[in-house]
């Protein structure tokens, strides 16, 4: 697996793949969106030495490539994530999505053909997902974009980690600390509901 946290420049032709999540996420959960959008450009414009991955295309923080050849993973929850947040998750390579390469969401008892190519947008620190080996004559790679929850509590903490912002302000410490039992309810808050993107496009 390679890793690009702080990523250097894609190859042209990986940028429509860094802008389709990223496209996909403001058609569907503008409101979320715009939540990792203030909080990255904010990282961003508070330290410019750091580098955006693919030039800036992407909104999420970091990308991981799995070449494979055969991409299988088991059932996990990626809980470093933004809890309420949203990874893409996008299958490459040659295989019959109808024979594997299935994605499988246990909490919801789903099981969905992946075609290679195709995108998926979850909330994979709460959701446990998996996907379906592919045949042995196959291949299959995975692409995915994330952004850690900690780059969030930085960036809310006034550009500090939790351990700072209590030694430079515990008020404000003690306050961040009993704001964390309602968070979760902020963020659900940030989804869309179907209707409410219908009748937006609708009313455009």
């Amino acid at each position: 697996m390679a890793l690009f946290a702080n990523g250097a420049h894609a190859p042209p032709r990986l940028l429509p793949y860094a802008n389709r999540p990223a496209a996909a996420f403001a058609t569907w959960a503008p409101e979320l969106y715009l939540y990792y959008k203030e909080h990255v450009d904010g990282l961003f414009a508070e330290m410019p030495r750091l580098r955006r991955i693919f030039g800036g295309k992407s909104v999420f923080t970091c990308a991981a490539f799995n070449f494979g050849p055969r991409v299988c993973t088991q059932g996990h929850r990626d809980q470093l994530n933004l809890s309420f947040g949203w990874c893409g998750i996008q299958a490459i390579g040659r295989f019959d999505p109808r024979r594997g390469g299935h994605m499988v969401i246990d909490e919801i008892k789903k099981v969905i053909e992946f075609p290679a190519g195709s995108l998926l947008l979850i909330p994979s620190a709460t959701l446990t997902h998996r996907n379906i080996p592919v045949r042995e004559h196959e291949i299959r790679m995975s692409f995915t974009q994330y952004c850690a929850g900690g780059i969030f509590r930085f960036v809310d903490n006034g550009f500090r980690t939790e351990a700072d912002l209590l030694a430079q302000d515990p008020a404000a410490h003690a306050e961040m600390m009993k704001e964390k039992k309602s968070r979760w309810q902020m963020g659900i808050s940030l989804w869309s509901r179907l209707e409410d993107l219908v009748a937006e496009a609708a009313a455009e």
